[in-house]
């Protein structure tokens, strides 16, 4: 199993990989927390922190994916997302609804035995992906921005036992991760989770040829749901991008025409914020959840 260790700032077609994997091959990225590491104790806050370009949401990789080709879909299997024993919850003074007056304050939590402790309260962490995505073909993109090749999703449903697809938009596809938090709520309200360094462990697969715009979740089991996630500057523009994907992708499936499968998305899908710290520059990240459809088979592939 190869290891991924090099940190990345941007999701760039112009990242030199630092691996080459085939399809099916299984990796492990380590990756440094939000903060790259930097915050070691709590006397140490964001106030402090080059917070740009080259300061946040450092990503492990890139890496190039053999046979991956501008018009397929990058697979990605979340086997394990094993977390260290402490994570850093931070505030700033420009991100989230109640920025305002509110000061700069980093605080340590611990982990231990699958539970992080904060303030005396217990609760279960439940490891997810913040960062994760493939190269645009455009200008570069930072790792704390979201977009149509991934990025800041900050989607908490994504973690260990789920897939994820990718549009691949360069050559190789570069692959990239990092920004774990041990826990999240939806909204990510303060701006962070339990930003903590983690070992992720991925397999990389490959979709010869399918249209995608842009990232696909997948869950499985008995509440088994497709997610896509998309993004806006606000959330009218957010919905619209991601109602659009679901309803292109439900129609090739179903054989339904645009309206019905609109009525049935208002009957079945969810909308959920994924990352919505505003007012801070980063974009609004949304998911829209549909059940799985077997009878007509997967809404990718």
């Amino acid at each position: 199993m190869q290891i991924i260790r090099d940190q990345v700032y941007a999701f760039s077609k112009d990242n030199k990989p630092v691996a080459v994997a085939k399809p099916g091959e299984i990796l492990q990225f380590v990756t440094k927390d939000c903060f790259s590491n930097r915050i070691t104790d709590e006397s140490i806050t964001m106030a402090s922190l080059d917070y740009g370009y080259d300061g946040a949401n450092p990503a492990a990789g890139p890496v190039y994916v053999e046979g991956a080709q501008p018009g397929d879909v990058l697979i990605v299997d979340i086997y394990d997302i094993e977390v260290a024993d402490e994570g850093t919850v931070a505030t700033d003074d420009h991100c989230g609804p109640l920025f305002e007056g509110t000061p700069y304050r980093s605080k340590k939590v611990p982990v231990k035995d699958g539970m992080a402790e904060f303030n005396g309260v217990k609760f279960p962490i439940d490891p997810m992906i913040g960062v994760i995505g493939t190269a645009p073909s455009g200008e570069p993109v930072i790792d704390g921005y979201v977009g149509a090749h991934g990025g800041n999703m900050d989607n908490h449903l994504i973690t260990k036992g789920t897939r994820l697809y990718f549009p691949v938009r360069v050559k190789g596809a570069l692959l990239q991760m990092g920004d774990v938090h041990a826990a999240m709520g939806d909204g990510e309200l303060c701006g962070t989770g339990i930003e903590i360094p983690a070992h992720i462990t991925v397999k990389v697969g490959l979709l010869k040829d399918f249209e995608l715009h842009w990232p696909v979740l997948e869950t499985f089991g008995a509440e088994g749901r497709w997610y896509v996630n998309a993004s806006g500057q606000e959330y009218n523009e957010a919905v619209m991008n991601g109602a659009k994907e679901m309803q292109r992708l439900l129609m090739r499936i179903t054989g339904w025409d645009a309206t019905d499968t609109y009525m049935y998305m208002s009957l079945q899908s969810d909308v959920q914020i994924s990352q919505g710290c505003k007012p801070c520059e980063v974009q609004l990240s949304l998911r829209i959840g549909t059940p799985k459809l077997p009878q007509f088979g997967p809404l990718v592939g």
